[in-house]
């Protein structure tokens, strides 16, 4: 019989974070033995779609994972190990290039929402921002389902990240300026269109 007392925590975005250096819960004092990490490329070198992650946890737990792991899943896929391999020889400082393009972009895309009236806190990591909806939607799901069908952008209402998550939505900066300022002049003629309906009534 084996017992564990461990935590398990994703660590993502642990290179996509602004200001502060990300600390692992790894490197606490007293957790490195009961702590698993999972982790992987697609967000700290774009591999997106690319199917490459990892753990990392004491030999004793890994070596048990592994037997669950290997009747559950072959393998990744041989090009994407190759490129992996790639990425973390030759791409180890990517996400620093990548995060001072996302930093641009947060700062446009913070500004504009908050002159359109969307409070939001500023993101200190990732690459998302979470909006409050405007007043007057019942839910954040009708408010993401209009904004897409009248205004031609497509958000994730924040109802989807649990219950807390209502009446805000979030919207993904991994975008080209180009596209960033494009959505949101659509969301921005969208809610100007709705209060004007509203002042009418």
């Amino acid at each position: 019989m084996f017992e564990y007392s461990c935590f398990y925590y994703y660590e993502i975005y642990s290179e996509n974070t602004f200001g502060s250096r990300h600390v692992s819960f790894a490197s606490l004092d007293g957790m490195r033995e009961k702590t698993i990490l999972i982790n992987g490329l697609s967000k700290s070198h774009s591999m997106t779609g690319w199917r490459i992650g990892y753990t990392l946890a004491p030999a004793s737990i890994t070596e048990e994972m592994l037997k669950v792991h290997l009747y559950n899943v072959v393998c990744a896929p041989i090009t994407s190990q190759y490129a992996a391999i790639q990425a973390l020889k030759f791409g180890r400082n990517d996400s620093k290039f990548m995060n001072e393009a996302y930093l641009k972009r947060r700062d446009y895309v913070f500004e504009r929402l908050h002159r359109m009236g969307m409070m939001t806190e500023k993101p200190q990591g990732s690459f998302y921002i979470f909006p409050k909806i405007p007043d007057g939607f019942s839910n954040s799901h009708i408010f993401a389902a209009r904004l897409l069908h009248e205004g031609g952008v497509a958000v994730v209402p924040g109802s989807a990240f649990t219950p807390y998550g209502e009446g805000y939505i979030r919207i993904s900066y991994a975008y080209s300026m180009d596209i960033l300022m494009e959505g949101l002049s659509r969301l921005e003629r969208f809610i100007h269109h709705y209060n004007a309906k509203e002042s009418i009534v």
